[in-house]
């Protein structure tokens, strides 16, 4: 029997119950997928403490992004067979050794690019890539800050936005973070438990600011965020780790030299086929180049789930994480954590 992480009811990591799951066969316009390896992000985080509504109601099977093989294609699909390598980004349903999906939501996984990377970078890689090059387009010369900078799509997103020209900047927590973070395309990493980031972004670009902020933090980060903009900056919020952004008044941003703000989502920007492609090829293309490495800090055995968010939440990681199904454990049998 295939077996499914699920959560029955919010909570805590605990919640997370490692089971029998059936995935059933494919019906019209569906697939079905082994997995062999599996995403971890935070927005899994947010549909098991009950942040986000989870989709479907319960029980649920969170997961976001996973990359896997064709066992069985349903009628209707004739650009897949079985064997095929592909990955996917949806909003839930990854934590699973099987699952049905609807074809139209993969991509098939190019020569040159592993199942455990594209299981790593789909959701984050497509999320840096929709940022820089679609909600904000970075150029050469602009100056850019992003909090989380040692996260899994910080590392991604420095890299290609080094790789465009644009100067760096991050924010972090501790020493190591910055290391990393600089090591993958940061110009200069502000420790913000150390220094007050917005002075510390004044220092760095002589008291020019930035032309864009990218904040997946939230409630701790605003509204100082809106304090290392330009005139006519935009603020781009994504995510929010450390709780909501409060409710504040639009002249705030006018206050603050007429801001642009956005809050965006994957799910949005690649709610098209097109979209989805051109967004899932031009990051193919980017790792395939070399300009971005997707390094892989964390792998945890499925049914080990609650251990990895426990993790997560508690700031023990750093860049990408991914869930190995059983099936495929032996295969790192020293790198688990």
């Amino acid at each position: 029997m295939s077996k499914a992480i699920r959560i029955h009811a919010h909570g805590g990591p605990e919640v997370l119950t490692y089971e029998d799951a059936d995935p059933g066969r494919p019906g019209s316009g569906q697939i079905l997928v082994r997995h062999t390896a599996i995403g971890l992000n935070f927005i899994d985080v947010y549909h098991r403490s009950g942040l986000y509504p989870p989709p479907g109601g319960f029980p649920l099977i969170p997961g976001s992004e996973a990359a896997g093989v064709v066992q069985e294609v349903g009628e209707g699909v004739d650009w897949l067979k079985p064997g095929d390598r592909i990955a996917y980004s949806t909003n839930v349903g990854a934590y699973a050794e099987q699952r049905v999906i609807a074809a139209g939501l993969v991509v098939k996984i190019p020569e040159g690019i592993s199942d455990e990377q594209a299981a790593a970078m789909m959701l984050k890689g497509m999320t840096a890539e929709y940022l820089l090059r679609r909600t904000f387009k970075v150029k050469a010369g602009d100056t850019i800050l992003f909090h989380a900078a040692a996260g899994g799509v910080g590392l991604i997103l420095g890299q290609w936005a080094k790789h465009l020209g644009a100067t760096v900047i991050g924010t972090a927590s501790s020493t190591d973070k910055i290391e990393l973070a600089k090591a993958h395309g940061f110009d200069h990493v502000i420790n913000y438990k150390e220094q007050d980031f917005v002075a510390g972004v004044a220092a760095i670009t002589g008291g020019k600011k930035c032309d864009v902020v990218y904040d997946s933090v939230g409630n701790d980060t605003f509204p100082a965020s809106l304090d290392c903009l330009k005139p006519l900056g935009m603020f781009v919020s994504f995510g929010q780790s450390s709780g909501p952004i409060p409710p504040f008044s639009m002249s705030l941003l006018a206050q603050k030299g007429s801001l642009f703000v956005t809050r965006p989502t994957l799910f949005v920007y690649n709610a098209k086929r097109e979209d989805l492609d051109a967004s899932a090829a031009a990051l193919f293309e980017v790792v395939l180049s070399g300009a971005v490495k997707i390094q892989i800090n964390q792998r945890y055995a499925l049914k080990d789930a609650a251990k990895a968010h426990a993790d997560l939440e508690g700031r023990r990681t750093t860049g990408t994480t991914i869930l190995i199904p059983l099936v495929r454990r032996a295969c790192y049998p020293l790198n688990f954590r």
